[in-house]
This record gives C-alpha cells, structure tokens and sequence, in this order.
C-alpha cells in the first residue's frame, strides 16, 4: 500500500469513529451524556440516562461506524482490502474512543469505550460463525449477570482469541493480528469497570443513571 493511502484509511476511519452519536442522541433529549452517570459516550451510559431504546439506538448507530469504515477502507484499496479492512477498523475504535468530534464541542478529549463500534468492524472481518458465537455469548453474559461491561469483556477477548486461531491455522494473514489493538484499547477503557466489577460495585443493566 502506498503511505499517502495508508493515511487515508487511518484519517477517514478516526473521524467516521470520532462522530458523536451518543453524545448527539443525549442531546436531542436534553441531557448532557458527559454530565450523567459514567460521563461515557456510549450505549451502555444513553441507555441508563435515557431508556434501553435510546441505547439500543446509539448501539446500532456506533455498529455502523465500524460497518462504514471498513466498507470505505475497501473500496478505496480493493487490492488490499485485508491491510485495509484491519488499519480502518483500528482506526474507527480509536476515533470513538478518543473523540475530535466530541472534543471540539465538549472542549475536552472524550469518547466511548469501543464495545458497539467494533462489534460493526467484527461482521465485516471475522466469519459469520464467530461473530454470532460472540455475540451470543455476550448477550447471554449480560442476561445471567445483568453487567453489559463483563458481556463486552468476555465478547472482545473471546473474538480475539478466535482471530489469532484463525491466523495459526492459515485462515487469516498475520496482517489480522493488529486487530489485536482493538481489543486492548477495549480493555483499556473498560479498566474502571474491571475494578468495579472486581469490588462487587459495577452498575447493573437497566439501573439508571
């Protein structure tokens, strides 16, 4: 890939990630999504503040991002969709989980942490089977123990796991492997909720905020 399209993919899929869907959605109800509960840009967060609806709205809408940008990434280098494919779904996360979109209104960095927005890049780069095994295991985590942050854990560590099999065994290019980030930077903005849930004090599906 050249290095000009290579930043391309990187830049358009940080400010497709960057867009302020929470954030926006919160607004048009009058809330301050950064101002209740948490304080994230996220799903989870709309939906204790403004109702599972409007969360399952901003969870969808984050998904798309993902879909978006990979979807751009391969039809701008259809010759190497596979480099562009994981370069864009590492961007997007990034984007939404650290925001210009949402720093230029907000004045400081803000963003989500990543869970909806990759699960949109995981239906454009694993395989239908994974993804469903996934997310079914996911959603079955949050309905036995009503944490969405321990569904989202075990989801992204369970879908990287797969992905690096799929590398081992030839079914991937090694190039996959940088998806690797995307589960990290999840980890990473999850960190609060990990000491949550270790302490016994993380907040349950549907507890307002």
């Amino acid at each position: 890939m050249q290095p000009e399209m290579v930043v391309l993919v990187v830049a358009m899929g940080y400010i497709i990630g960057s867009f302020p869907t929470a954030y926006l959605v919160a607004r048009a109800k009058g809330v301050n999504i950064f101002e209740v509960g948490s304080g994230n840009m996220g799903a989870n967060n709309v939906a204790r503040a403004l109702g599972l609806p409007y969360g399952g709205l901003v969870w969808l809408l984050d998904g798309a991002k993902g879909v978006l940008a990979i979807v751009l990434a391969r039809w701008l280098l259809p010759e190497s969709s596979s480099a562009a494919s994981v370069l864009a779904a590492v961007a997007v996360v990034a984007g939404h989980n650290w925001s210009l979109l949402a720093t230029l209104l907000t004045g400081s960095l803000r963003g989500g942490k990543g869970a909806a927005t990759a699960s949109g890049t995981m239906i454009l780069l694993l395989p239908t089977l994974v993804v469903a095994l996934v997310l079914a295991l996911g959603a079955l985590i949050v309905l036995l123990t009503r944490y969405v942050s321990l569904g989202v854990l075990t989801a992204i560590a369970t879908a990287a796991l797969a992905l690096v099999a799929l590398v081992l065994i030839g079914r991937f290019e090694p190039v996959y492997l940088l998806y690797l980030l995307v589960a990290w930077m999840i980890f990473y903005r999850h960190r609060s909720n990990i000491t949550n849930l270790i302490a016994g004090t993380e907040r349950k599906l549907g507890e307002r905020a």
